[in-house]
Order: structure tokens, then sequence, then C-alpha cells
């Protein structure tokens, strides 16, 4: 009798304590959802920016046609119809490819002195700096997550309701972490753009502070 009273207080424990593991798996995944959402707004923007920027240069710097190819293979992609790695592993290749779009007009002021040139590289820092802010949020998210489903025991319950990682969106080529300087006039246009990975800004003075939900700590 003593002996059932005790596996069955065990059973309850385990019980309880495996709901509590599967509800923690779901809020998890909830967030990580709802933090892709919020980055895929920006990425889908600079997405749709990249053709306006890239026939901007190609005007002024036609011959440069190995600097756009490689985005313009990209863009052939339908981008809704993407899954969210699929998303995730193409923003980096456009990413680390904006580099080099973007250090093309070095070499041709009279594009650096375009309106409309200036005017893009002005949304596409914004938008790079608005990607980095959403994009450590959502692989803090991410990290969260992929240390349950491997770390003991809640791998168990990980792999029995079919937990698993998700992919995080890195930043691998070390050039794409780089500042690639855009020599306007001073006090004229934006000053720099980040590849992929924007340096930290201060919020706009007309703009409030971006800010994320806080993660949960279970």
């Amino acid at each position: 009798m003593k002996f059932g009273l005790i596996l069955l207080i065990i059973i309850i424990i385990v019980l309880i304590w495996g709901i509590g593991a599967y509800n923690g798996f779901i809020r998890k995944k909830n967030r990580i959802e709802e933090a892709f959402a919020t980055m895929d707004v920006y990425l889908k923007k600079r997405w749709d920016l990249v053709p306006n920027l890239v026939n901007t240069v190609k005007a002024y710097a036609a011959h440069e046609s190995a600097t756009f190819e490689k985005i313009t293979k990209l863009r052939t992609r339908n981008y809704d119809a993407m899954s969210q790695n699929e998303k995730i592993e193409a923003n980096q290749a456009l990413g680390a490819s904006l580099g080099s779009i973007v250090a093309t007009a070095e070499a041709y002021p009279e594009l650096k002195a375009n309106e409309n040139f200036r005017d893009l590289m002005k949304q596409l820092n914004g938008l790079e700096e608005d990607i980095a802010n959403s994009r450590k949020y959502y692989n803090g998210c991410v990290r969260e997550m992929n240390t349950s489903v491997e770390s003991f025991p809640s791998n168990i319950i990980a792999n029995s309701f079919h937990f698993e990682k998700y992919k995080m969106y890195e930043v691998d080529d070390a050039a794409e972490r780089e500042n690639v300087v855009v020599d306007f006039a001073p006090g004229e246009g934006p000053q720099t753009v980040a590849a992929g990975e924007a340096a930290a800004a201060a919020p706009k003075a007309d703009e409030a502070p971006q800010t994320f939900p806080p993660q949960d700590t279970e």
C-alpha cells in the first residue's frame, strides 16, 4: 500500500512536470514564430527594395554584370512561397551580396550624387538596422528553444512531441559583418550601410526605440 502511494505520487509529479515542459515548448515555439514574423516584415521590405537599388546602380555601371548576377538570380524566387528556413538562407545570401553592390557606388561619383540612389541607400540603412535588432531577438528565442530541445530531461518531451531545433539567422561571411562606407558629402545622405549586420545606432529623434517582449526564462 505504501509503495503504491509512493508510485502514484511519483507518477503525478512526472505528469505535472511533463505538462509544464510541454507548455514551455509551446510558448517558446510561439515566441519564435512571433519574432520571425516581425523580422520577416523588414526582410521582405529589403527584398523588394533591392531590385530598385540594382537597377539604379546598373544605370551607371552596366558593365559590372558579375556584381548583379547573384542578386538577380536570388530575386527570381517567389519570396512568399519560401519556407521560414528558405527565407533565412535567401536573405543570408542577399545580405552577403549587398556589400558588393553598395561598394560599386564608390567608383561612380555621379551615382553617389543621384537623388534616387541616395534615397534608396537611406531606406536600406534603416532596414539593416531594423533587421539587425529583430534578428538578435529572433536568435535569442531560437537559442532558448534549441537549448531545451538538446538538454536533458526536456529533450524527452521534445522527442516525444517532435519539437525540433530551429535555424538561427547568422551572418557567416566576415565581409558581411563590416560596414560598407559610402562617402557622401558631409551631412548629406547615409554615411554607412551594414550589409546584413548593421552597426548599433541610436533611435531616430522622431521614432520611439524598438522594443521586444521579454523572453521566458523557463
